[in-house]
């Protein structure tokens, strides 16, 4: 005996999506293309429920978009955890931003007293003053 196969609407109800949302992802996600039968039904395999199941993960929990979702799908997207475009900022402009953001921030604080003598949070917001500020990137 074969595959077990789902009609659209038993697949949309495992899933907890409209039949609807299945036809559209069919159209936006080369992967998906269930099997039909003779009148023209669509049948998915548990093949087919899993990339589903990626692709409600990708769009609903993770809110990526449906070219992201693509692109994770075909291979061409990051790894789990990160984005697409975690591979394209520069590392050195996220340091100079987290330096700008602390002197920012710095700037926010109040003095701790009439001398001008910042807080204790100075000296651990400061990267000039603290030495290991490269491991805390």
């Amino acid at each position: 005996m074969g595959e077990k196969l789902y009609r659209i609407g038993e697949a949309a109800e495992l899933l907890d999506l409209k039949t609807y949302v299945l036809r559209f992802w069919e159209t936006e996600f080369p992967q998906l293309a269930p099997l039909r039968t003779d009148k023209g039904q669509r049948l998915y395999s548990e093949e087919h429920l899993s990339i589903l199941r990626r692709i409600k993960q990708l769009l609903h929990e993770q809110g990526m978009t449906i070219e992201g979702a693509r692109r994770i799908l075909q291979g061409d997207g990051a790894v789990v955890g990160k984005t697409a475009l975690d591979d394209r900022i520069d590392p050195t402009i996220l340091t100079a931003l987290k330096e700008d953001l602390l002197e920012i921030r710095m700037i926010l604080m109040q003095k701790d007293d009439e001398d001008g003598e910042y807080t204790e949070d100075y000296y651990d917001l400061n990267p000039s003053i603290n030495d290991d500020f490269g491991s805390q990137l």
